[in-house]
């Protein structure tokens, strides 16, 4: 299935625990601190520099380069997910964001969590981080660079994937042994 960013609600509810997708659009990174900087921003009131509703956000810290002024991706692999597990549904709660991908399973809590949100966990093949680069058509921002590799990149993709749906917005998991 081929999805574009923002997704739809009606886009959401097609999907199926252990389908294919492809993703076009922007694609937002953000790693542990990352994570911790929005919802530390959000839980103060105060506002993103990106408005993150109904968008995919991607467990990654890109490895980017500054080629005549302007960033170049040259890998950007996933980065495991379920150690982010305690915090993704007040992160999806909070911005709105629709989507989460990274790399491996995710508990059967934060599994329950991300459902019951109406939102889904996809799942890109770990070590390939190239083939992931290869799928970015532009980088359209970088936030709190401070960061360094945890920065918020925003990235425009095209047929990125392919992407495991591993938990859909009904509640079906995916698990490896499924395979």
């Amino acid at each position: 299935m081929r999805i574009r960013t923002p997704v739809r609600d009606e886009v959401l509810e097609k999907l199926q625990a252990g389908s294919l997708v492809y993703l076009t659009g922007l694609l937002f990174t953000a790693r542990d601190r990352t994570y911790q900087r929005i919802l530390d921003t959000l839980r103060r009131r105060g506002r993103l520099p990106e408005n993150l509703k109904g968008h995919a956000i991607y467990h990654c810290g890109p490895l980017v380069r500054k080629v005549a002024g302007r960033y170049e991706v040259v890998s950007c692999g996933p980065t495991t997910s379920s150690r982010l597990d305690h915090l993704h549904a007040e992160l999806l709660r909070r911005t709105g964001a629709r989507l989460l991908i990274g790399k491996g399973e995710i508990g059967s809590e934060a599994a329950r969590e991300i459902s019951s949100l109406g939102s889904a966990y996809l799942c890109f093949t770990g070590g390939a981080g190239v083939l992931a680069a290869s799928f970015v058509k532009g980088v359209k921002g970088v936030y709190w660079e401070e960061l360094g590799p945890e920065a918020m990149w925003i990235l425009e993709v095209e047929n990125f994937g392919p992407l495991v749906v591993m938990v859909d917005s009904k509640g079906r998991v995916f698990r490896a042994k499924n395979i």
